[in-house]
């Protein structure tokens, strides 16, 4: 097994800004301050009121890469140039659809029809040089037909569509989260670090649950992926959360 910090110039760690989506504070001044911490980038969920420039510029100044942004698979449906041209412009290789409803789970077919969707979205994204990844909960991990809805949904999208794995809802699930990585990890480039509480079958403060962490950055870093982005269910009105956050990456990473 690979030391760690071996694939540390391929693996970097981010935050997911939707940690943070309840606090005051602009976009702009958000990304500042996760800039004063230990992360190396920031995963967007949206751009509230900000233009584009002012979080160009706010990222430039925090010295942050963009992992990626959370777009939802009706915006990229309905107006997919211009929201790829916005995401373009900053700087933006990886856009990642967040939710399906959990209806698009309940069969084989629905499974189906939404990978239907996710291809097209991915093909018309790839004419823009962005890459489509979809971002799982715990409702993708119904059995259908004795395996979980998510890996037929991978089954049934093209190899180009990626899997951005939460691990915490995974683990959520009743799966083995870093099991399921290693099973599906051709199809995944990002990751996101999220504790869970396997017998509330709920997530949980980083840290304080079930999931084996040093476990879980040793499995990303060996695998080579491209970003491990931390995600906090709690807190998002607070800097207490981010505070939290760089104690994690000081720790492990």
């Amino acid at each position: 097994m690979p030391v760690r910090g071996e694939f540390r110039a391929m693996t970097s760690i981010g935050f997911q800004l939707y940690s943070l989506h309840a606090v005051e504070d602009s976009l702009p001044t958000v990304i500042e301050r996760v800039g004063e911490t230990g992360f190396e980038g920031v995963e967007l969920a949206g751009l509230d009121d900000a233009d584009a420039d002012e979080v160009g510029e706010a990222l430039a100044s925090a010295d942050l890469e963009l992992a990626a942004a959370h777009v939802g698979l009706e915006t990229l449906e309905e107006d997919l140039d211009e929201t790829a041209e916005t995401y373009r412009e900053l700087g933006c290789e990886d856009i990642v659809v967040p939710w399906l409803e959990p209806e698009e789970f309940e069969s084989v077919e629905s499974v189906e029809a939404a990978a239907e969707r996710l291809n097209a979205v991915a093909s018309d994204l790839a004419a823009h040089d962005l890459s489509l990844h979809y971002h799982n909960h715990d409702q993708e991990f119904v059995e259908l037909d004795g395996e979980p809805a998510l890996s037929h949904l991978l089954a049934a999208t093209d190899d180009d569509v990626g899997l951005e794995l939460d691990l915490g809802w995974a683990g959520a699930a009743g799966y083995d989260p870093l099991a399921y990585l290693d099973e599906h990890a051709e199809r995944v480039r990002l990751v996101h670090l999220k504790d869970y509480d396997g017998d509330a079958g709920e997530a949980a403060v980083v840290g304080e649950g079930d999931l084996d962490i040093e476990a879980a950055v040793d499995s990303v870093r060996d695998h080579g992926f491209d970003w491990l982005v931390y995600e906090a269910e709690e807190g998002p009105d607070s800097y207490e959360t981010l505070t939290h956050a760089a104690d994690v990456v000081r720790t492990y990473w």
